[in-house]
């Protein structure tokens, strides 16, 4: 049957929305990008995102040669922790209070505390990137302004009510930062009796992808798409990431190598680590989502390295296993899998360029593997697969070392982009019988790297190395090794 799926995708710097066929096949994408000023990173415009999420649909659907009437349903997929007041008309009361604005960590502080002594439950580590804290920065900020509020929401779900008209509903992966019991399903008493924050405030939490209205009509007509349009409640860039990149099942995984290493997978239980180095979303179908990430990733090809990787990827090939241990961390300070504020990265000086790229390359992957060991320790379930994305991913002598380190199969994905998960998203509300059936019809490998004996056993020596290394450095205790 033909049909066809909406994803968009509103970043910090962009909207890009997709269309997706049941085949899996990528029909078209459109990209706009926002104006970017120096306050960006703090506050921006829901109506500018709304602009260029519109003109980017206008653009796709007139771009591609498609029956219109097939277009099933459609889902957004946004940055964690931010979040817009309302007023009654759904209009916004002030700009978008960004994720990763920093002017709410006292707040942060204040939530943590409430939530520790409280509801000491599920999530409970408030920071200025955690929606929680942004709504107690703004109503202690704008106290006139509050008393207006009629319902926060966050960016996804801003976009998904200009497009269905359904302000007041958000997702599970959207509602978690900002306090909600993922666990207890509900919002805890503590936010209202303890923050101010009133529970009024507070949108419907239901799981992401489920339908929650269609397309409005005026637009329907505007962008020539039939009244039946199916609009989701939306999911996290993170977690929509994931679910393109294939993992969306328990035991599957996936790493995200970009400035950072990201690790997250499905479980059936939720992972409970006191140390707070890795937590867990709601999956769609019940299970877990769990996650950390890593201040070491792959920030150092291009502060170190430039634009030789060709060639650095060439030589890399022909000289691993280095036998090297060398841990290519830029900044001060791990966070996942250990919590390490006094780790540093370490090389060995006299190496070549290309045994210093190598090793860097082989560092991660040890790095990985150890983050793989502490998953596998704290949830006692197994690990079948690991799929992959991020600029990482694109050096094939890493997926092979990654692959024999890990001794586990990497894949990576044709279509890995946020958008390409909110469309598979929309497709598993409507024409599959769940997310993980959409998953597994509509990704399309690109890649597979299986271990091989020899070099896996290799890995296995240098890896003891690494380990015992982090352990002399002070940046892990001799009992914090899992395997």
């Amino acid at each position: 049957m033909e049909a066809y799926f909406l994803g968009i995708d509103i970043g910090t710097q962009g909207a890009r929305v997709v269309l997706l066929s049941a085949q899996g096949e990528l029909i078209g994408e459109e990209e706009e990008v926002f104006p970017i000023s120096e306050g960006s990173r703090e506050e921006q415009s829901p109506e500018a995102w709304w602009q260029s999420c519109l003109s980017s649909l206008e653009k796709l659907l007139l771009s591609v040669q498609i029956d219109r009437t097939k277009i099933l349903s459609l889902s957004v997929t946004s940055t964690s922790g931010t979040v817009i007041p309302l007023d009654e008309n759904h209009q916004p009361l002030h700009q978008a209070i960004m994720y990763s604005d920093k002017r709410s960590a006292a707040q942060g502080e204040i939530c943590t505390a409430a939530a520790l002594r409280y509801h000491n439950k599920g999530f409970t580590g408030f920071n200025s990137s955690s929606g929680l804290a942004k709504m107690l920065w703004f109503i202690q900020s704008y106290p006139e302004k509050a008393k207006k509020i009629h319902k926060w929401v966050h960016a996804a779900d801003y976009i998904t009510g200009k497009l269905s008209g359904e302000f007041g509903i958000t997702d599970y992966t959207n509602a978690f930062k900002s306090g909600y019991d993922v666990g207890d399903y509900n919002w805890p008493d503590y936010i209202s009796t303890e923050l101010g924050i009133k529970k009024e405030w507070l949108a419907k939490v239901v799981p992401s992808g489920t339908v929650i209205g269609t397309i409005d009509v005026a637009l329907a007509g505007q962008l020539g798409l039939p009244l039946k349009v199916a609009v989701t409640a939306g999911i996290t860039d993170g977690c929509a990431s994931q679910i393109a990149s294939g993992a969306i099942k328990p035991g599957d995984w996936n790493t995200t190598i970009g400035t950072t290493m990201v690790i997250k997978g499905v479980t059936k239980k939720e992972i409970i680590d006191r140390e707070g180095r890795i937590y867990s979303h709601r999956h769609p179908a019940g299970y877990w989502m769990p996650g950390g990430a890593s201040n070491t990733g792959a920030d150092w090809v291009s502060a170190k390295f430039g634009n030789d990787l060709k060639k650095l990827n060439e030589a890399a090939a022909k000289c691993i296993p280095t036998g090297i241990i060398s841990y290519p961390l830029i900044q001060k300070g791990e966070r996942f899998p250990m919590m390490a504020p006094n780790a540093y990265g370490f090389e060995d000086e006299n190496l070549s360029s290309e045994e210093k790229f190598t090793s860097s390359m082989e560092g991660v992957a040890y790095l990985e593997r150890y983050a793989f060991e502490l998953i596998s320790h704290l949830s006692k379930e197994k690990i079948n697969v690991i799929y992959t994305a991020g600029g990482g991913s694109k050096s094939d002598v890493w997926l092979r070392i990654r692959a024999n380190v890990m001794r586990c199969p990497i894949i990576k994905m044709k279509h890995v982009s946020g958008a390409v998960g909110a469309a598979i998203l929309a497709a598993s509300a409507v024409y599959f019988d769940d997310i993980i059936q959409a998953a597994n019809a509509l990704t399309i490998v690109e890649k597979e790297f299986l271990p091989e004996t020899t070099l896996a056993n290799q890995y296995d020596i240098y890896y003891q190395e690494f380990l015992r290394e982090l352990v002399k450095r002070g940046f892990i205790k001799q009992e914090e090794i899992y395997a």
